[in-house]
């Protein structure tokens, strides 16, 4: 829980070498979030470029009524590793997320404080730039695409509907927070954070922002290497950083759908069909633990004892649906029981 003397909002702002925005940065949080109960948290991330020493003068100013800590890191450690700095430094009841290059509206900050602030069940809201009817800049066709195909991949693992998984505006309530054990120190520092909030059973709401892209001759940090490591991250966080009965029943999931496969096409057709089926066994692997798993795999073992050819590829395949459903029902029926890890 926040300390004794906490604030009602941190503002964690990681900074790399953005002296070109700071001082319009910093007149858009006096306008929208100076208050006395606020607290801004710039974490310096080894910056080269003069914006140390502007960070520290606009810090001796003191006109303003919010707190100001100024952190500062030796050497350039990477997005992720300055926002954990910054949330291990922050006292809020909500923590916000904004970065400092103004690509993301601190308007739409503000709006979004405000609507988490007047709604106690809402913990999480993510900022959207695909849902946004605000006004919008974007000519980089590249990373908007992986940005889009990340947050389908995303979706797909974790059984959620985010538009926008890598938009860097997120505010969070501090018992989100208490749960989760970040460890990303770059730009994969958006999966770690979205994987974590869903594995730890809290809903994560959208809000559509308005977006101002800005180029790599404006300071663009982010490049298409990046792009491609979210892809390692996504596997990463999907199926390696889990529970071990989880990683049993993945395991379980993928031989069982192999199975299922060799009941469809032939010679070179039959094997990519057992190679499709044993990547859905390794989602499935996620959603159902083996009990409910086996309950999958018994209708389907069930199903193929009826017909002969394709009416046993048919039977196949209606009872593996059938198993599906009854699973869910079984999952849903334990949940709340002693019982839940095992379904």
């Amino acid at each position: 829980m926040p300390q004794k003397n906490s604030k009602i909002l941190s503002i964690v702002i990681p900074v790399f070498n953005e002296i070109n925005f700071i001082n319009k940065l910093f007149e858009q949080i006096e306008l929208y979030f100076n208050k006395e109960n606020i607290e801004i948290i710039v974490v310096d991330d080894g910056s080269t470029d003069g914006s140390s020493n502007l960070l520290n003068e606009l810090k001796q100013k003191k006109h303003y009524k919010f707190l100001f800590k100024l952190i500062k890191l030796d050497i350039n450690s990477g997005k992720g590793k300055a926002i954990q700095t910054g949330i291990k430094n922050s006292r809020g009841e909500y923590i916000l997320l904004q970065d400092a290059d103004l690509e993301l509206d601190i308007k739409d900050a503000k709006e979004m404080f405000d609507m988490i602030t007047k709604n106690k069940d809402i913990k999480c809201i993510f900022g959207s730039r695909y849902l946004s009817g605000k006004l919008k800049k974007n000519n980089y066709f590249f990373n908007n695409l992986v940005g889009k195909i990340n947050s389908l991949i995303f979706n797909i693992f974790f059984s959620q509907s985010l538009s926008d998984v890598h938009c860097g505006l997120k505010i969070l309530h501090r018992s989100v927070i208490e749960k989760i054990k970040l460890s990303v120190n770059d730009f994969g520092i958006e999966i770690d954070l979205a994987s974590q909030i869903v594995r730890n059973n809290f809903f994560i709401y959208e809000f559509g922002v308005s977006y101002f892209f800005r180029s790599k001759a404006q300071g663009k940090k982010i490049t298409w290497v990046d792009g491609l490591k979210s892809f390692y991250y996504l596997i990463k966080v999907r199926f390696f950083d889990n529970s071990a009965s989880t990683n049993i029943s993945i395991l379980y999931s993928i031989i069982y759908m192999g199975y299922v496969g060799s009941y469809f096409g032939m010679g070179l057709g039959n094997t990519l069909f057992i190679i499709i089926f044993a990547i859905l066994g390794s989602i499935l692997g996620i959603h159902f633990k083996i009990l409910s798993s086996t309950v999958i795999f018994l209708l389907i073992y069930f199903g193929s004892l009826f017909g002969k050819g394709n009416g046993t590829t048919l039977s196949v395949a209606l009872f593996f649906v059938l198993g599906i459903f009854i699973a869910r029902k079984t999952k849903k029926y334990f949940l709340n029981t002693s019982f839940s890890n095992y379904f």
